[in-house]
């Protein structure tokens, strides 16, 4: 089984994250050139090579107009603060967490303290000035990302990622997610770093992919409206569930926006499994600790079908006093709420009463929400819960063109067996455009 292990003894932040898998991809340089090639404006992508601690590996920089963001991002954010108006600074707020954490924490690379950071030129550059005060909700930004030149895949998992650190923000701002605002030039910058990260994980098609506890740091970091404790309050929300430990290391090792990603794309969390490793990728920081300042990626085989790839919750309720349509309504709701799965069984219950088996499927982190859910929604007086490993086939959408519309395949994979099936819905669409019959669509799906 084709494995990705990711070492995240100093934490991790996306352009650490990307450093290291281009050093295992086949062609890194593509990446970078699909990169530069998006249409984000200014935006350019660059690898070196470093060497810390005698260890070689690769930083990567997102340069805006020809400028790491983070210098004159953050001055003009000092400078100017008090010109904005009081809904302005609550967007920039929201901004700090993201990109301030993101690029002045890992490609200045954990340097906490903004007291050093001095005016460059005297002032920042008109277009500069602009490009701060425009700001972009995650509906603009869906809209951009939709209209890149990348595989339907990258566009779902860039926009799954960015949700995830939106919703993260939004619970800690208390604000809905369509009132999250991003910064122009910072929305821009994390977006490379996001997308560069889902095209690696595209070419790379790990079928395993194991995540080591996360170093987040310890102490606190200086923004703009003071000092927050380290994890960042989104960091700490995202990493929930996650093994993660502090350490004696001060400053933020682990930002928002590598969070996200690692909770996006790992299978599981825990050490480096038996492995045979055909090559180890060394994502680099700029700051020399006493530890070498790097993501450590290894790339190789481990056997097949060995290991679960995710931990789920199972809440179960014995239910005999509901009607069908209480009950059907509860159900619904758990499943707007996010749940993996909803489903009754019949059972019998004391004094021989029929009744119901309600099983709800969930996150592990999330057991607590829905549990209260039930409880609340359920004439239930108890609940069960259950921490299950789940075996799960990797999924892909391909898309099959026809006369009378698109299909759907989606395409699984793993644990030494592969499925397709064609997606019910579109089947049902084109057999009523087309007038052939269900079966013969589905045939037609199958070629």
């Amino acid at each position: 089984m084709k494995t990705l292990y990711l070492e995240c003894n100093m934490g991790a932040a996306g352009d650490m994250l990307t450093a290291a898998l281009l050093e295992i991809c086949e062609n890194p340089d593509e990446i970078q050139e699909k990169i530069n090639a998006l249409g984000l404006p200014g935006v350019r992508m660059e690898a070196e090579t470093l060497t810390r601690s005698g260890i070689r590996g690769t930083h990567v920089s997102v340069k805006i107009d020809g400028e790491i963001e983070s210098a004159n991002a953050h001055e003009f954010r000092h400078k100017h603060e008090h010109e904005k108006p009081e809904h302005m600074k609550e967007h920039e707020h929201v901004h700090e967490h993201i990109r301030d954490h993101e690029k002045h924490e890992h490609v200045r690379d954990h340097e906490h303290t903004h007291e050093h950071i001095h005016d460059h030129e005297g002032h920042a550059r008109e277009h500069d000035h602009h490009a701060h005060h425009s700001h972009s909700s995650m509906a603009d930004i869906t809209e951009k990302i939709n209209a890149f030149p990348l595989s339907d895949k990258v566009k779902r998992d860039v926009l799954a990622v960015y949700r995830i650190i939106a919703e993260a923000e939004s619970a800690v701002h208390g604000k809905p997610v369509a009132q999250i605002h991003f910064h122009e030039v910072g929305e821009l910058d994390a977006i490379a770093d996001i997308t560069a990260v889902c095209l690696l994980m595209e070419q790379l098609a790990a079928e395993r992919i194991v995540v080591s506890p996360v170093h987040t740091g310890s102490g606190f970091v200086r923004c703009a409206h003071g000092l927050l404790p380290v994890p960042a309050p989104a960091t700490e929300l995202i990493l929930r569930g996650i093994p993660n430990y502090g350490g004696g290391i001060k400053g933020e090792l682990c930002t928002p926006t590598g969070a996200a990603l690692l909770r996006y794309f790992a299978t599981e969390f825990g050490d480096k499994p038996v492995m045979r490793v055909t090559k180890t990728g060394y994502g680099m920081g700029t700051k020399e600790f006493a530890a070498v300042n790097c993501v450590r990626a290894f790339w190789g085989e481990t056997a097949e079908g060995t290991a679960a790839n995710e931990i789920i919750a199972e809440l179960t309720c014995n239910l005999d006093d509901m009607t069908g349509e209480a009950l059907g309504y509860a159900m619904d709701l758990l499943f707007r709420e996010g749940a993996l799965d909803v489903y009754t069984s019949p059972i019998q219950m004391k004094k021989n009463r029929p009744g119901v088996l309600l099983t709800c499927l969930c996150e592990a982190e999330k057991a607590n929400h829905f549990a209260q859910l039930i409880l609340r929604h359920t004439t239930t007086l108890g609940l069960r819960k259950k921490i299950c490993e789940k075996f799960m086939l990797k999924r892909e959408f391909e898309t099959l063109k026809t006369p009378w519309g698109d299909i759907r395949i989606k395409k699984s994979s793993g644990y030494g067996t592969s499925k397709s099936k064609a997606e019910y819905e579109d089947v049902v669409k084109i057999a009523e455009k087309s007038g052939l019959s269900y079966e013969e669509i589905l045939a037609l799906a199958k070629k």
